[in-house]
């Protein structure tokens, strides 16, 4: 499988170096993901993208772990293992999953005996709307039952946005990091 559209390469002009360092932690020194790189072949809509998945991963109102248990379901509901593998290298610990429940995020269901009642009804959200684009009144009263309002809203635009995010990286080709974790077997 052959990536569609490379990303631009060192050196980089210094607006495009700029561009790909706002989308890295700060003090992160390693090259940026591949993914920005790509982004970056359109940088205003890269900025804008940035925008919004910054707000998202490090400005929202979701606990660290609900949004990482969300990400890394949408990741793998939609068969993005470049997505799901770099989250949990570098969210698995915000994410406060046991080992046993990081693979589960991927071959588990909602129902499984090592999820919270809070956990589960993120997983159901998470999969009814990946196979409806509906929400079910059992599944929203059951995510209420978690989230505060404003917390709902953002459970909803994160799990859309990190769908486009894997729609960008599955459309595009684009192979998983070199360092990041393989989806589990089975």
């Amino acid at each position: 499988m052959k990536q569609r559209i490379d990303g631009i390469t060192p050196p980089y002009d210094p607006e495009s170096e700029r561009a790909l360092r706002r989308w890295m932690p700060p003090g992160v020194t390693q090259e940026p993901l591949m993914l920005f790189k790509v982004l970056q072949r359109h940088p205003d809509l890269a900025s804008r993208m940035r925008e919004l998945g910054a707000s998202l991963l490090v400005h929202g109102l979701l606990p660290d772990a609900d949004r990482e248990l969300v990400i890394f379901r949408v990741a793998a509901r939609c068969d993005c293992a470049y997505e799901w593998g770099a989250h949990v290298v570098a969210y698995a610990e915000a994410a406060d999953l046991s080992p046993e429940q990081v693979p589960l995020t991927v071959t588990g269901t909602p129902g499984d005996a090592v999820w919270t009642p809070r956990q589960s009804a993120l997983l159901e959200a998470v999969d009814q709307l990946h196979d409806t684009a509906r929400l079910g009144d059992e599944a929203w009263a059951a995510l209420r039952d978690h989230l505060g309002e404003q917390e709902a809203l953002e459970f909803l635009v994160l799990a859309g946005w990190y769908r486009t995010i894997a729609y960008v990286l599955n459309g595009l080709q684009i192979e998983r990091e070199p360092w990041a974790e393989a989806f589990p077997a089975g």
